[in-house]
């Protein structure tokens, strides 16, 4: 028998309560031995919940989880960075194997965490911390080991990719998607770290760690929210064959100058987060609603995509499970310590600035309807190196300000910003200018 405590009895908690009592057999079963709920610290014993469990398991003593000997696994699911680290640490101080839910925690203060558990000998399991339900932590760790990463492309909050989808279906604002996300549940009272990218960073900080071997970069990843997306740039997108997703990209890409890397030339790694459109025709760009999908391309296997619910009590409590259940095999066999703590640090990584990043780029201008404003325009992208794919210019308005969109082949960012500060400062521009980065087939 392996025993486990866990920590918090919220959403994901009673996720989990609910499929180790549940699945009870079939889990003993498919282990052949028993996995038993010994403890969960909750706040208020006797508050009202959906899950039974058996008298005795709750206690609001929470070293009665982290301080009890015959306790193996302590699961943390409260969420939050204090006092979340603190019980993880005490749980590995005390020799307890640990499994968390917890991606804001790991991104901030994963390596330390790691460190201490590498250092004691204890495992950590964390695949309910990145995309729900899809265990993309495993596909990284084991089912794509043999593969040196070239990219991951992650549509991995839920919240943000249903506010999208509402947009695109339903031609309403942003304002108008956020409010029904909120009445069904797929958003938060306040939605920002899910909406301003913050959510999605701290997950895409996790698979660069475990694609690249860096440090865990979470500060080091540029971040862009969707709450300035508007429905009339959804609209030309898909006039131009795109859909317009919130995603998180880590890539691979051959050193910039003057950096020349360690060995073979050294790598860097694009980490950035932000509203990005993408052809109509990718698999990728078909999810939507609140699922979430990860495309990992890998130099052996080539493209590979994973996909399903990526929030919610079972979808998340069953990664949960799938941790408690890897560690109390390896338990089991003695075996603790088969799949490193840490992702050993690879010394000639460098994460890219995005003023380094090179990118397709849709432009909309409002510009004066008027002779010689698109020339006026042009002329300057042609300054800074910035080529035209296409041009949509709808309405005719003379004197008037017309959305003129652009889109571009691909280009550096720092000069596009530089490219659209001075454009946006011509008499004939009446506002600041939105820009996408675009991702996947260069137009010719």
């Amino acid at each position: 028998m392996i025993n486990v405590g866990i920590i918090g009895f919220g959403t994901v908690g009673s996720g989990t309560v609910r499929i180790l009592l549940g699945n009870k057999d079939v889990l003993k079963e498919r282990l052949g031995f028993e996995i038993n709920l010994r403890k969960i610290a909750v706040r208020d014993i006797m508050r009202v919940r959906d899950v039974k469990v058996p008298e005795g398991v709750l206690t609001t003593d929470i070293d009665a989880v982290l301080n009890d000997p015959h306790i193996d696994i302590v699961v943390e699911v409260i969420g939050g960075i204090r006092p979340a680290k603190d019980f993880i640490l005490k749980a590995i101080s005390n020799g307890k194997h640990v499994v968390t839910a917890n991606k804001a925690l790991l991104a901030t203060d994963g390596n330390e965490i790691f460190t201490a558990a590498q250092d004691a000998g204890i495992e950590i399991g964390f695949e309910a911390s990145v995309a729900g339900g899809i265990p993309i932590i495993k596909v990284i760790r084991e089912g794509l080991v043999a593969n040196r990463i070239k990219a991951v492309y992650g549509i991995i909050n839920g919240t943000s990719n249903y506010i999208l989808t509402k947009m695109t279906d339903e031609n309403v604002e942003f304002s108008v998607a956020l409010k029904e996300a909120q009445k069904f549940g797929y958003a938060e009272a306040d939605p920002t770290l899910d909406i301003e990218g913050i959510d999605s960073a701290h997950k895409l900080a996790i698979l660069a760690y475990l694609s690249y071997g860096i440090p865990i970069p979470y500060k080091n990843i540029y971040t862009e929210g969707i709450s300035k997306i508007s429905s009339q740039d959804i609209d030309f997108a898909s006039e131009l064959g795109y859909k317009v997703k919130l995603l998180a990209i880590a890539k691979a890409t051959p050193p910039s100058p003057p950096y020349q890397g360690g060995e073979n030339g050294g790598v860097e790694v694009e980490l950035r987060v932000h509203p990005t459109m993408i052809p109509k025709d990718y698999l990728i760009s078909k999810v939507d609603g609140p699922f979430n999908a990860v495309y990992v391309e890998g130099d052996a296997t080539g493209s590979t995509l994973y996909y399903g619910r990526g929030a919610g009590a079972m979808p998340t409590g069953s990664a949960v499970v799938s941790d408690i259940v890897d560690i109390a095999r390896d338990i089991k066999k003695n075996a603790t310590g088969r799949i490193p703590v840490m992702v050993k640090t690879i010394r000639d990584v460098r994460i890219k600035n995005i003023d380094d990043v090179i990118s397709m780029y849709y432009f909309r201008f409002s510009a004066l309807d008027k002779p010689g404003v698109l020339s006026k325009i042009s002329g300057i992208l042609g300054n800074y190196n910035i080529s035209i794919a296409s041009v949509i210019q709808k309405g005719r308005r003379i004197g008037e300000a017309v959305p003129l969109v652009v889109l571009t082949h691909e280009a550096k960012e720092k000069d596009v910003r530089h490219a659209i500060e001075e454009i946006d400062h011509l008499p004939v521009v009446m506002d600041k200018t939105v820009f996408i980065r675009v991702e996947g087939k260069e137009e010719g």
